[in-house]
């Protein structure tokens, strides 16, 4: 076996689902290490769902690779960094084809909430079938966020630079509270959002404030912590808890976790949630 079915192996994938989950999480941890090596984290920094499921055992999978440049370039290509990524998969015996996706509309929220400044790129890995994994990076970050140098130790060691929890926790609490859900709520918001509030992770309320700034959300200058309590009881209340469920079902090893889920219990959580001013 290569490195890339070694790291594969370590997977107790038993459903198809597990195995696919699988194959994006090797497939995600690769092109961190290909951009690693072409200096990417020199220029950006690495947030979102997959961010939290590779860096602080976040017990759920993730689909896609969200960046964030360290600061505003409007004209930003990734372009330059292909061929590291390519030549990473292929020293694994893996080929992939790496692309610039065209956005279809434009929209300050990101894909349901896909910002009109962020750019998307699709990395497909032929591997009995096309499977593929979105990386999208913010060319116009809001400002506030703060970071660190986290260690992976496969496919070999290197560092990612990554928003710091506060700051990622910030993101996660702009998604859950502001994005436009379309045809199909994103229960993964509520999952991590339940993650962060059971360890007790502070909210960096400044860089928060600052997104819903930058996205145009209601009220957003005048937000004060007590506003955002009541703002997020609100959006908790108003969205029917089956279809947050439903959602997160296929990420998750132990859907039994999911019992105590209903609009109460994350009314609760919402309380609970310590403010970093």
């Amino acid at each position: 076996m290569n490195v890339f079915d070694d790291m594969l192996a370590a997977y107790a994938a038993e459903s198809q689902q597990d195995k696919l989950n699988a194959i994006h999480e090797v497939m995600q941890q690769v092109a961190l290490g290909g951009l690693a090596r072409s200096g990417f984290f020199k220029h950006a920094a690495f947030y979102g769902g997959t961010c939290l499921r590779i860096f602080h055992g976040l017990p759920r999978f993730s689909e896609d690779l969200d960046f964030s440049l360290l600061t505003e370039e409007t004209g930003f290509c990734l372009d330059s960094h292909f061929d590291t990524v390519v030549q990473e998969f292929a020293m694994m015996g893996q080929v992939v084809t790496l692309e610039s996706k065209k956005k279809t509309r434009q929209s300050h929220i990101k894909s349901a909430f896909l910002k009109s400044d962020t750019v998307q790129y699709d990395l497909h890995l032929e591997r009995g079938r096309s499977i593929k994994i979105k990386l999208e990076v913010d060319t116009v970050p809001p400002p506030g966020f703060s970071t660190e140098q986290r260690l992976l130790l496969q496919p070999y060691s290197f560092y990612t630079r990554c928003y710091t929890l506060p700051s990622l926790f910030a993101g996660k609490m702009h998604a859950l509270m502001y994005r436009a859900w379309q045809n199909r709520v994103k229960g993964r918001d509520w999952y991590d959002f339940e993650w962060y509030v059971r360890r007790g992770v502070p909210l960096d309320f400044p860089h928060f404030k600052q997104r819903a700034e930058q996205t145009g959300a209601p009220g957003a200058a005048d937000l004060t912590p007590e506003t955002f309590r009541q703002q997020l009881r609100a959006r908790l209340a108003a969205i029917p808890i089956h279809a947050v469920k439903e959602d997160v079902y296929p990420f998750v090893r132990h859907p039994q976790e999911l019992e105590i889920w209903s609009t109460d219990y994350f009314c609760q959580l919402a309380a609970m949630v310590r403010i970093q001013e």
